[in-house]
């Protein structure tokens, strides 16, 4: 029996067994100067892989996808068994591929294919080793979606791949948390455990560069910030005595008073007496160790924090009883008393199931605490919560039934969720839309956190088995999350801290019934980063979400704040109408969570009151931009362009034949809901899998559209995820020239009399 791996070396040769995953599979690797080789018996075939006689599929995975995929990709790959053309059939039908269809002539023209094809080269063609599809193409809109402009800046349309070069900035989530670390060392830094302690000559000069450190680092977290007492920024400790620990807190207290901010201790280590010591076992920390939430109360109502989290999840995983828990502050029943105050309608309170895009808020005061009523069984209304908090919560309630679909794609899309909450029910597991939800959120590229519920009424080895099957699904290549269980308070708040990270998922176990754990989903909601990026200083763009027609005050339209600022009474353009135009009107009043305010920028949920404008004449998908005027002579153009065709790049996510010209589908583009027919691909087809581009043709109306969109379409379930690369599309410009050309040809023989052959016809 050999170890996972014994290496074997002779001079200039390697010798490695390697113990795959799969039980009895073992492979070989040779290495013999600049050439390499594997022998994978009956686990890696060229194009495909062994059959499960003993073994699972996850097991399968990890060998073709970790161990395997580990080696060079210059490593030669020799099977047990020469199946290639049999794989090659299946692997066409899966994905239409260059790669795929170069491995199917040389199969064609070849009786041996071992030897002829490298481990990198399987990871092209092999449909086993490309599982991780959608987490990458998620990867890539995302940045593609940093270089969008909008259109109303562009007089001609964008002709695609232009922003490819642009793209060679990456961005990358995990690296955020290394600018916090001041790794930099251009300049000369001061000790912050100076700054704190210093009682000689240079006290004053030592307050005042840490007011000017706390402030900025305020700033930085757009009105608050973690804080850690007893380590430097760069991770040194600071060996505090109680004493000294003492001092340091009294200096913050008196620089954050004339802030007009809070400080709220979240963890401790060696601090006696301390109501949040969480110990320090490991012996990791020397001397009294802390981090703290500093938060600033905001000047006005609209410089409140704002973050807006979807909650999704399978019918009767319980969405609207945590909902109602976290923001009343009361426990369930166990029969859903808690949930009945977020319903909008009567058949909703009926049979209990959400079927409409509901919205609730949570607001959190400057020292971190919930803002709730003083009397019990009182509610507190939206304009008390906005006017009390510094830290506003807003929950976009979806549905979980499959018929209300639509629906929730159009609440994921047109709500701009910064975080998404997935809610799996503790005796059900990830079932139904469920998977559906969360691969949404994947293709959004949204960080997603889960919470598991019911577990008072859930046996334990089920809930063992949800949490093993949670696992594994978050594991997966197509996920590639890493899930985090927060068993306690000191995991809570590293990974709250620690969130910005897309990777990683954090999960959490409660009961709406007994409160199990609810402390800790509330400390999390509360120290959770702002996340998103926004542009104040581009265009103004708004996008409708919702329409209204409040009585004494007319059309009222809410949405998300694409980019810019408005302010109250200026002059907008809505549209675009069926007819492509957009009409002049003016902002009577703007409103955030029910509160009056005088001008809203990006990245903030707001709704406008419009004068002259009836509701008939504005719906969901338009969008509002500033017009030319005296307050504003500099907008851009008096009438945008709208367009009814547009050139995506395109992933097929899942169907079951093939996808051809013609084909129509539901498509969204933020809160845009239309149905678009494909008039032009790259290729004859395309299959699950395929990545190509395709034009599109909205069927009843133009819309407003820029490159870097990131559009999802469906038919039925969600079929496929894709970013615009072009607006417009130029008939004389095909993305498929022989095919237009065949078609061609085809119709003349035909006016010509001429049958078609076989070949042709087929």
């Amino acid at each position: 029996m050999t170890r996972p791996t014994d290496k074997y070396t002779n001079q200039d040769t390697v010798i490695m067994i390697m113990r795959v995953a799969m039980p009895k599979c073992i492979c070989f690797f040779f290495e013999d100067g600049n050439e390499r080789a594997v022998f994978t018996g009956d686990t890696l075939f060229i194009g495909g892989c062994g059959r499960f006689f003993e073994g699972t599929p996850e097991e399968m995975d990890k060998a073709l996808n970790e161990t395997l995929a580990a080696l060079p990709d210059d490593t030669k790959v020799y099977p047990g068994h020469e199946y290639t053309k049999g794989n090659v059939k299946f692997g066409i039908k899966v994905m239409q591929s260059e790669p795929i269809k170069k491995l199917e002539a040389f199969a064609n023209a070849n009786k041996q294919t071992q030897g002829k094809f490298t481990i990198g080269e399987e990871k092209e063609h092999n449909v086993f080793m490309k599982l991780d599809a959608l987490s990458d193409f998620a990867d890539y809109v995302q940045q593609q979606q940093a270089l969008r402009k909008p259109p109303i800046t562009n007089t001609s349309t964008t002709s695609y791949g232009n922003g490819a070069a642009n793209a060679s900035k990456q961005e990358h989530a995990e690296l955020d948390i290394l600018d916090t670390l001041d790794l930099a060392d251009d300049k000369p830094k001061v000790r912050l455990k100076d700054l704190l302690l210093d009682d000689g000559e240079s006290k004053d000069d030592s307050i005042k560069q840490l007011s000017e450190f706390i402030v900025s680092r305020i700033d930085e977290g757009h009105g608050e910030c973690l804080f850690d007492v007893g380590l430097e920024d760069n991770g040194d400790t600071q060996a505090l005595t109680e004493a000294e620990w003492d001092a340091a807190l009294a200096r913050i207290h008196g620089v954050l008073k004339p802030m007009n901010a809070n400080i709220r201790p979240l963890i401790t280590k060696n601090v006696p007496d301390s109501a949040v010591d969480v110990g320090n076992e490991l012996k990791k920390e020397r001397g009294c160790v802390g981090k703290f939430l500093i938060r600033r109360q905001p000047e006005e109502v609209d410089n409140v924090i704002e973050t807006r989290i979807a909650v999704v999840g399978n019918v009767d995983a319980g969405k609207s009883t945590l909902l109602g828990v976290l923001v009343k502050g009361g426990l369930d029943d166990g029969r859903g008393r808690m949930r009945v105050n977020l319903f909008r309608h009567k058949h909703e309170m009926e049979s209990g199931r959400t079927s409409s895009v509901g919205m609730e808020i949570m607001g959190f005061d400057t020292k971190g605490e919930v803002v709730v009523s003083g009397v019990p069984g009182r509610k507190l209304s939206w304009e008390e919560i906005g006017k009390r908090s510094a830290k506003v919560i807003s929950f976009t309630d979806l549905a979980g039934h499959e018929r209300y679909l639509r629906t929730t794609v159009f609440g994921l899309l047109s709500s701009e969720p910064n975080y998404c909450l997935l809610m799996v029910a503790a005796n059900n597991g990830l079932i139904g839309m469920s998977k559906e939800h969360l691969g949404i959120a994947l293709a959004l590229n949204v960080p997603v956190m889960v919470v598991i519920t019911k577990i008072d009424i859930c046996p334990p080895h089920i809930l063992q088995q949800t949490l093993t099957q949670l696992q594994k699904i978050l594991k997966s290549p197509g996920a590639r999350k890493i899930p985090i269980f927060i068993k306690n308070r000191e995991e809570c708040v590293n990974t709250a801290s620690q969130f910005v990270s897309q990777r990683i998922c954090p999960i959490f176990q409660v009961s709406n019934v007994t409160g199990e754990s609810l402390d800790m989903v509330r400390e999390f909601l509360n120290i959770l980063p702002h996340h998103g990026k926004y542009d104040p200083d581009a265009p103004f763009e708004f996008h409708v979400s919702d329409t209204f027609s409040v009585p004494f005050v007319g059309t009222v339209v809410s949405g998300v704040v694409k980019s810019g600022v408005v302010h109250a009474g200026d002059t907008v353009l809505v549209g675009p109408d069926s007819l492509g135009q957009f009409t002049t009107t003016t902002v009577r009043s703007i409103e955030r969570k029910r509160i009056p305010v005088p001008a809203c920028s990006a990245g903030q949920s707001a709704s406008f009151a419009l004068r002259r404008v009836r509701r008939k004449d504005v719906r969901k998908g338009m969008v509002v931009l500033l017009a030319k005027s005296e307050a504003n002579p500099n907008a851009p153009i008096s009438q945008p362009k709208v367009y009814r065709e547009f050139v995506a790049e395109v992933l097929i996510l899942s169907h079951a034949t093939t996808i051809r010209t013609k084909y129509q589908a539901m498509l969204h583009v933020g809160p845009i809901s239309q149905t678009c027919a494909i008039i032009d691909i790259d290729r004859a087809y395309i299959r699950t899998g395929d990545r190509a581009t395709v034009a599109f043709r909205f069927v009843q109306r133009p819309e407003f559209l820029a490159v870097g969109d990131r559009i999802l379409f469906r038919e039925g379930r969600t079929k496929g995820l894709g970013i615009v690369k072009q607006v417009g599309y130029d008939t004389s410009k095909p993305l498929n020239a022989e095919a237009v050309k065949e078609r061609e040809k085809m119709e003349e023989d035909r006016k010509a009399g001429v049958k078609p052959s076989a070949l042709a016809a087929q």
